[in-house]
């Protein structure tokens, strides 16, 4: 293996040994809070750092947690109203002169409605805008399906140069906005509406494109972020009652994508399953199966939303009809490690 993989064998050397103590019964929840106050808060603390922070949005001000950076720097923000394509190209001139401007709306108004002016004005003109984007995914919740993008990783992740990050609770996503800040170039945050389990250190330091593993184990490896990364610790702990070894990993960045993790993971535990508040296509499982495709092919288990819409329900609700829960990570993983023996 180390022949054939070249310059990733060390790479994969060093990973295991520095991660090979963690254990998923070590993870606490420390209290429940909505990611986009994660964001709220991290763009507060990237502005007092950084007076270059300039915040906008499209008439969603209260949604996307703003209210303490609005009182705060009142000079460093500018409200579009329902002018998502407008605020797009405003974000991108504020570049022009050193700003680091962060466009904030839903996540469907984020991509889906401005695809066009983010492909031009932001992506193939390499502006350093952020774009912060609430509200994604099935637990956005009773709006239904017209709000509830399950397209955006993908979409995003190709755009030529535009990192693509999905943290997964409060304390992530905060630290993510304030990398985010200081990395230069165009990026997409994506965080989400209600209340989750926030159990990542409140001190962490964020490094864009490095995986996060959680607990290390031999026998499957899940991938796993946003959302579902809590959701991929109950399972875990579950196939650990059945005396399975879980090697569960947090990839936090779909783009730029941490493959000597991945590589390192599954060249241990022989099979993998990624799981995503996602269309099954394009997301994080897309990015995850292309690496494994390139360097070491494994059995792969997908729990993801299936080719189809959603609809209006709890958060709750819509996890578990879709699929999306406990459960059904832990069949994956039951089934992925059936395929490789």
């Amino acid at each position: 293996m180390v022949e054939r993989m070249g310059i990733f064998s060390y790479q994969i050397i060093k990973f295991s040994f520095y991660f090979c103590t963690m254990s998923i019964h070590d993870i606490k929840i420390l209290d429940e809070k909505e990611t986009r106050a994660g964001f709220g808060d991290g763009i507060l603390e990237a502005g007092r750092r950084n007076p270059n922070v300039v915040a906008l949005t499209a008439d969603l001000a209260g949604s996307l947690k703003l209210n303490a950076f609005i009182k705060e720097f009142p000079d460093r923000f500018v409200q579009c109203g329902i002018a998502e394509a407008n605020m797009i190209g405003v974000a991108a001139g504020l570049t022009i002169g050193g700003k680091i401007p962060f466009a904030t709306t839903f996540a469907n108004f984020a991509t889906s409605r401005v695809y066009d002016q983010i492909r031009q004005s932001v992506a193939y003109s390499d502006k350093n805008v952020k774009i912060a984007a609430s509200h994604a995914g099935l637990t956005l919740g009773e709006d239904g399906a017209t709000h509830q993008v399950l397209e955006d990783i993908g979409m995003m992740k190709m755009l030529p140069g535009m990192a693509v990050v999905v943290p997964c609770d409060y304390n992530q996503t905060k630290a993510a906005t304030i990398a985010i800040a200081e990395h230069h170039g165009p990026a997409y945050l994506r965080f989400g509406r209600p209340k989750w389990p926030n159990f990542t250190a409140p001190d962490q330091k964020f490094e864009i494109g490095k995986a996060q593993v959680l607990a290390t184990g031999n026998d499957v490896s899940i991938f796993a972020c946003g959302h579902l990364v809590w959701i991929a610790v109950e399972a875990a702990r579950i196939l650990e009652e059945k005396g399975i070894s879980v090697e569960l990993i947090n990839i936090h960045t779909i783009k730029p994508l941490d493959e000597a993790a991945i590589i390192a993971s599954i060249s241990k535990t022989g099979c993998m399953v990624t799981a995503e508040e996602h269309q099954i296509n394009g997301g994080l499982g897309d990015s995850v199966a292309n690496v494994a495709a390139r360097h070491m092919p494994v059995p792969h288990e997908y729990v993801a939303v299936m080719d189809t819409f959603g609809e209006s329900g709890t958060p709750k609700q819509l996890l578990e009809k879709y699929g999306l829960n406990k459960e059904a990570i832990v069949a994956a993983a039951e089934k992925a490690i059936a395929r490789k023996k």
